[in-house]
């Protein structure tokens, strides 16, 4: 495999041999280089050639494990196939012999007898006189590892080189100490000696081995990343080799557990110490890079860590100071048990901090030791918060909350412990709220006692209020108050701004904002914005101001909410372009920061957004997303905000299935406790409308409205549940009501054009008679048209539509049908513009209607045509009002229909009549 790049190396080996052969006496080769980068095998492929040209090769290999035991690598040589015959029975006497001679003085060579010297004569001689019959090829694989005895015999055999044809061939790995220094200055004395070092291989040599694998050369792209993660090393690209064997037209190389193993199999090849120091680097990732410092952390010598950094370079395992990869890293540590790797950390905290290291590396090792009896640092704590704050600002939300849990670990007094569970439960917060609900309650007794700053006291009034811990959240608003008489400036503004914040969001629980003069505070206008459209409807004043305040702030933990608060008040005022604009700007930064909650938040919101404009799909997708960044069960009671567009989406494109999956999603009570229920309730009116449950849509209109006056809301810019309510009066037959609450929220809107006046001359309409009809409609187009929501603009042309055929001007209807179709296909909606003609699309049908339809569909939907109420229906059939709602749902999806208005009612009385 390796065989790439060595050609000279090989060939001069080959002349060493052949010189041999033809009798110019023996010689001696040293294969040298960092594990891994082809020794073994060079030796291999010569060991093969010397056979083949009539050699009797004997080999033998070095180990660490054997490297005391006596004569180990003897044994190996002079017991390999064809050795001489009566060697090994000579050399089990001397192995004996000096065995027991180890276990008395602990060094085998310490005294010699002259019967072993005179037995280890024989042996050489021995292999002299059989290389007088063949030439003999003798290896010796990692002779670093050679126990004294063999060496001892070995440097008897280099003194005789010269005249017997034989042939040492030794590879040494510089991952250890070099071999005893009297075999390298024997071997220098030798005429015939030669010496190679291989090197790792050049990304030009690591894609000629590639493509001498894979039969083809590889991506560029492939070997470079190849050679910058194995350092060259030819065991490493093999590795990598394997590891991406399964994944076809890999485009980068796949880093798994072939790789680890190799490597970590690699250090195994050497000293324990090379391990040791290695499973060091992996600890530290170059935290540290003192010789001096790793030798303290290793328990060795300054130059043996010296030493080994550079052979661990040479071997390419290492770029700088750190290990080439995390897998890498892993599979080092692997081999270390949880306390041993706890200890080295604990060491390496220890280092860190007294060399003055960076607060967030430091912090590391602090993690992984916390709470293992380290009390005794007063500096950890200190440490752990400071490096909280850098990965706060740098967007490391996960590793901020890991550094505040280490610091409870390590233990603090209370005050300090107070502090830290508040900066705790706010970092969790951002990653998933779900994760701070178990730091409330320490806090909230923290709060009892008047042991929580201000700042840490609005906090948890936010997060008890999002988690529907109303009670709770209650005193705690109590006790702000009481804090914010007390506050200094500077707390007194983010009181400001948080009631602000409050009292547009959970306005059951917080009265509105209080007054008094008008805070300079961004947080505080953006806030005051959204506030005043909800309480006084859009103007100018309030979109200035909500532009104003997100151009003075920057997305943070400490303004993203009220961010939010700004980007709704112009969606809220009309101003669904800009409010889009905004948003999508936030929602980018929110995803560079990588807060999982503000990602979920803003693409919530942008969902509402997309809504206002018609964007159906869009809007989907978006709230899709923010509920798989966040899941349903974190969002608190918020969580109908992303549900409520994700009902109406798919509610007005006819996903009625979708829409029902949504709802069944539990929710909890406190969520119609906030400004969030407000959308679910008329997004799910919605769905019973269009699915023909009249009376259920209008409870939930009507359960809206109220929350909405109570909590001075009632604009329908927020939410137009008025004309919502109308229709459901007309699907009822209670033209009246219909007609009453539509103008009552005409009124509201004002003369202006905006999406809430549009609205309700739709519904207004539907209560006219054509002629007034076609005005109104007219009228709703062009607010439709400068708010800018399409799917609403595409039903009013089609009712506009509709309504000019009926006045018997063909021309004007398809026009305005026309777009409708091409609006609503646009939005992602269903078509809403039937045929043009006195009837609805059901009409336009001619007789497939009624073939597609069972005949107690046919005797509902005609009693319905007719203006009869489910009630009426059901008393007429004998049915249950559930069977009436159902045969009209299925009547609804087979024809293609909205609403009751758009069944015709001639063609269905007589249908019925038949």
């Amino acid at each position: 495999m390796r065989l790439v790049g060595l050609d000279r190396e090989l060939s001069e080996l080959s002349e060493l041999l052949h010189a041999c052969a033809r009798g110019e006496g023996g010689g001696a080769a040293v294969i040298g280089g960092a594990i891994g980068c082809g020794k073994t095998e060079l030796l291999t492929t010569l060991k093969n050639k010397a056979s083949a040209e009539g050699f009797l090769v004997l080999g033998a290999v070095g180990s660490w494990a054997e490297r005391r035991s006596p004569g180990s690598v003897l044994k190996q040589l002079l017991r390999s196939a064809g050795a001489p015959p009566g060697a090994a029975a000579l050399l089990d006497s001397v192995c004996r012999t000096r065995g027991a001679c180890a276990e008395e003085t602990g060094d085998v060579l310490q005294t010699l007898d002259a019967a072993t010297t005179d037995a280890l004569h024989q042996l050489r001689a021995e292999v002299v006189r059989a290389a007088e019959e063949v030439p003999v090829l003798l290896c010796v694989d990692d002779v670093q590892f050679t126990d004294p005895l063999s060496l001892h015999w070995l440097l008897q055999l280099i003194r005789q080189l010269r005249e017997a044809r034989v042939v040492l061939a030794l590879t040494e790995c510089p991952l250890s100490r070099p071999a005893h220094p009297q075999l390298h200055a024997e071997l220098l004395r030798q005429p015939n000696y030669l010496g190679l070092t291989l090197g790792t291989l050049s990304p030009d040599l690591v894609a000629t081995l590639l493509a001498r694998h894979l039969g083809t050369a590889p991506a560029r792209n492939f070997a470079d990343r190849c050679h910058s993660v194995s350092g060259g090393n030819p065991l490493l690209v093999r590795a990598l080799l394997e590891d991406s064997r399964h994944v076809d037209g890999a485009a980068t190389p796949v880093v798994g557990d072939t790789y680890g193993d190799t490597l970590v199999s690699c250090l195994h090849g050497g000293r324990p110490t090379l391990l040791r120091l290695t499973q060091a680097l992996a600890v530290l990732d170059g935290d540290i890079r003192a010789p001096g410092l790793l030798a303290r952390l290793t328990g060795q010598e300054t130059a043996a860590v010296v030493r080994g950094t550079r052979a661990l370079e040479t071997a390419g395992f290492l770029d700088g100071i750190r290990l080439r990869h995390p897998v890498a890293a892993q599979a080092v540590l692997e081999g270390l048990s949880a306390a041993e790797r706890t200890a080295l950390h604990r060491e390496a905290a220890l280092l860190c901090y007294e060399e003055g290291v960076a607060a967030t590396r430091t912090a590391r090792h602090l993690r992984a030791c916390a709470g293992e009896g380290n009390g005794s640092w007063p500096w950890a704590v200190p440490v752990l918060r400071e490096a909280a704050e850098r990965h706060l600002n740098a967007n490391r939300v996960a590793e901020a909350h890991s550094c505040l849990e280490a610091a409870l670990r390590f233990g603090a007094d209370d005050g300090e412990r107070v502090a830290l569970r508040a900066l705790l439960a706010s970092t969790a917060w951002m990653l998933n709220p779900s994760i701070s609900a178990p730091h409330l309650g320490e806090l909230g007794v923290a709060l009892s006692d008047g042991r929580l700053p201000v700042r840490h006291a609005l906090m948890l009034a936010k997060y008890l209020l999002w988690h529907g811990r109303f009670d709770e959240a209650v005193r705690a608003v109590a006790q702000m108050d009481d804090l914010d008489e007390h506050a200094d400036p500077g707390s007194a503004a983010e009181v400001r701004a948080t009631w602000e914040l409050l009292s547009v969001t959970y306005p059951v629980v917080v009265a509105p904002a209080r007054g008094g003069p008008v805070s300079d505070d961004p947080r505080t206008l953006g806030a005051m914005a959204l506030s005043s459209v909800l309480a006084h409807g859009p103007s100018e004043a309030a979109v200035a101001d909500a532009e104003t305040a997100m151009r003075a702030m920057r997305l943070g933990k400490h303004t993203q909410e009220w961010l939010m608060c700004a980007v709704a008040a112009l969606s809220f005022a009309d101003r669904p372009d800009a409010a889009a604009s905004w948003c999508d700007h936030w929602l980018e930064e929110a995803r560079a920061r990588q807060v999982p909650l503000w990602a979920a938040e803003f693409a919530s919101l942008r969902a509402g957004i997309a809504l206002r404009q018609g964007d159906l799909v869009r809007a989907r997708t978006l709230a899709e997303a923010a509920l798989a960044q966040v899941p349903a069960d974190s969002w608190g009671v918020c969580i109908g905000g992303p549900l409520a567009n994700l009902v109406q989406a798919a509610t007005d494109t006819g996903d009625f299935v979708a829409a029902a999956e949504y709802l069944a999603q539990p929710v909890p009570d406190g969520m119609f406790s906030s400004r969030f229920g407000l959308y679910y309730l008329h997004a799910r009116g919605c769905y019973h409308m269009e699915t023909g449950r009249p009376y259920a849509a209008l409870d939930d209109f009507t359960r809206c409205g109220e929350l909405m006056m109570r909590w001075g809301f009632d604009q329908p810019a927020l939410v137009p549940w008025r004309s919502s309510a109308a229709r459901a009066h007309l699907a009822l037959s209670d033209m009246p009501s219909a007609r009453e609450l539509a103008t009552e929220q005409a009124e509201l809107a004002g003369e202006g054009l905006s999406r809430a006046r549009g609205v309700s001359l739709r519904v207004l309409a539907a209560t006219s008679g054509p002629a007034d009809r076609a005005g109104l409609l007219a009228d709703a187009v062009d607010n439709f048209r400068s708010c800018g929501d399409r799917f609403q603009l595409s039903g009013a042309l089609a009712e506009l539509g509709r309504t000019h055929a009926l006045l018997g001007q063909p021309s004007r209807a398809r026009g305005a049908l026309d777009e409708a179709d091409l609006l609503a296909r646009e939005c992602g909606g269903g078509t809403p513009s039937p045929e043009p003609g006195p009837g609805s699309l059901a009409a336009a049908a001619g007789g497939n209607a009624l073939d597609r339809l069972s005949r107690a569909e046919r005797r509902v939907v005609a009693l319905a045509a007719h203006g009869r109420t489910n009630k009426e229906i059901a008393e007429k059939l004998n049915v249950t009002v559930s069977t009436v709602e159902q045969h009209l749902t299925k009547v609804f999806r087979k024809l293609g229909i909205r609403t009751r208005r758009e069944l015709p009612e001639k063609y269905f009385l007589e249908a019925a009549a038949r």
